[in-house]
């Protein structure tokens, strides 16, 4: 069982047998490094594991259990497989199939014979994605959720959706309210992994200091529990918005639990859909928190599968400049971007607008390698693995994979900023400069961004406003952007504070 499979229901334990078959769970080295993961998630992930292994003990299975620090630890997972088979006297291995190509592809190359199973937490399986997919011109997230509704029948009247239409994200784009104090429940950490992982990954971008996850599904469903009242009400209506020092907002921030397997993701939609029904949240907030799991988390992990190996090295757009060190905690005097990256410094968190049009939108305009960018989202979030992670950058981020996830690159200039955010009130830039030393580096950006790739998107009729506002500016003004976006790109090659 893997660190992100702690689930009592999970396929491969339903499987076996607990009279006879050995539990194998192990912290290795490989998976804590293979990127350089923030400190919070490396703990949360050993934490969960520990207390994982205690349930199962108590429920009477018989569990190997490796920690990081044993010395007989091998460090990988086939390593720790191999030495507990061989000790068992055993050449079989059952196994819930893992949730990336890595770690697929490590198990298949081990010298015992692997019985793998689906992982039948998810809604849609990989036939159910393929069979969806097929003979689609465009694989557009809208059109799947509306079949996951119906097969879930989450917030539906039979074959009608509730309220009478299927999406009330037109709803959910409200500027940011004043005073919001809400925050997630807190829980107290395990001391010796804390220890453990302050000595050896202590150094890794991120702060491990304070720890609050939750690390098992009682604390997990606690945390979720608490959202409902306090968070769900409002979530829907200012779910894209930002504030200085507000790192959560009205978010749910449950992604790292449901990744992780402590909570179960139709059950937190049926959840959520009782509070709907019992009149405490409106319909605009419990659609939107279930299209994020039922629609998109499903989306995208069926577009991983689909996509294969090579997805995360895609780079439609021959983006080649290298991850600026702001995004590893340099100095950088644009607030949003000194905002959203203090809060993951210390948080392992960020919601998805942060994500999407703050440093993505930044790192898209930019012209970041997208692997680089892949590699950082990776790292840095505590609820970030490869089949989620990758298509949120590669895809609807980066525009890398060249249009199967999102329809235009989601970019913007200062003004989206300005208008879902207070970041740009105590920015060293003006949001309403368009050239001129203290211009919104956004705004130069992104005209830049939309002039380099004319001849891609010119033709994309989402697009085609844009490029008429670009064409009416004046040609000396035009001239004096682009001329401005390489300057101040040439300033963040050379390592300058920007």
């Amino acid at each position: 069982m893997l660190g992100d499979q702690l689930s009592l229901g999970l396929h491969g334990l339903r499987k076996a047998d607990k009279g006879s078959d050995i539990v194998v769970m192990a912290e290795v080295a490989d998976e804590a490094t293979y990127v350089p993961h923030h400190p919070k998630k490396i703990a949360f992930t050993f934490m969960a594991m520990r207390r994982f292994a205690e349930q199962l003990r108590a429920l009477g299975w018989q569990v190997c259990y490796s920690k990081l620090d044993d010395p007989d630890n091998t460090q990988s997972i086939g390593g720790e497989l191999i030495r507990y088979a061989s000790g068992q006297a055993t050449a079989g291995v059952i196994a819930t199939e893992p949730a990336e190509w890595r770690l697929i592809d490590a198990l298949g190359e081990l010298p015992l014979r692997v019985h793998m199973l689906s992982d039948d937490r998810f809604i849609a399986s990989h036939a159910d994605f393929e069979t969806w997919a097929a003979g689609r011109k465009q694989l557009r997230m809208e059109y799947f959720y509306r079949e996951m509704r119906r097969k879930t029948g989450l917030l539906m009247e039979g074959d009608t959706p509730v309220g009478g239409k299927w999406n009330f994200d037109h709803d959910n784009r409200k500027a940011p309210p004043k005073g919001i104090a809400h925050a997630p429940l807190t829980f107290a950490p395990d001391a010796e992994v804390m220890a453990l992982v302050q000595a050896l990954y202590g150094d890794n971008f991120g702060d491990l200091q304070p720890f609050g996850f939750a690390t098992t599904t009682a604390e997990a469903q606690k945390a979720f529990d608490h959202w409902l009242i306090h968070g769900l009400p409002f979530f829907g209506d200012y779910q894209d918005a930002m504030l200085s020092d507000q790192p959560f907002m009205y978010h749910a921030v449950i992604g790292l639990y449901l990744n992780a397997g402590l909570l179960d993701p139709r059950a937190v939609c049926e959840q959520a859909e009782a509070v709907y029904h019992a009149g405490a949240a409106p319909l605009n907030a419990v659609e939107g928190f279930i299209r994020q799991i039922i629609g998109w988390r499903e989306y995208v992990r069926g577009i991983y599968f689909l996509e294969g190996r090579d997805y995360t090295a895609r780079n439609a757009l021959a983006h080649t400049r290298s991850l600026p060190p702001m995004f590893w905690g340099a100095p950088t005097k644009m607030q949003c971007m000194d905002q959203t990256i203090g809060q993951t410094k210390r948080e392992a968190y960020a919601h998805h607008i942060q994500r999407l049009m703050i440093t993505g939108n930044f790192a898209l305009l930019a012209g970041i390698n997208p692997a680089e960018v892949h590699e950082w989202y990776l790292a840095v979030y505590a609820d970030a693995y490869e089949w989620v992670e990758a298509p949120n950058v590669i895809g609807m981020s980066q525009f890398a994979d060249g249009g199967i996830i999102a329809s235009k690159p989601y970019i913007s200039s200062g003004n989206y900023i300005h208008k879902m955010s207070d970041y740009c009130k105590s920015c060293a830039y003006r949001v309403q400069d368009k050239t001129g030393e203290k211009a919104c580096p956004f705004n130069l950006l992104y005209w830049d961004f939309l002039d380099r790739h004319r001849d891609k998107f010119k033709g994309n009729p989402r697009m085609a406003n844009m490029y008429r506002v670009w064409d009416k500016m004046d040609a000396a003004k035009r001239a004096s952007v682009l001329n401005e976006a390489q300057g101040w790109l040439a300033k963040l090659d050379r390592g300058h504070s920007v």
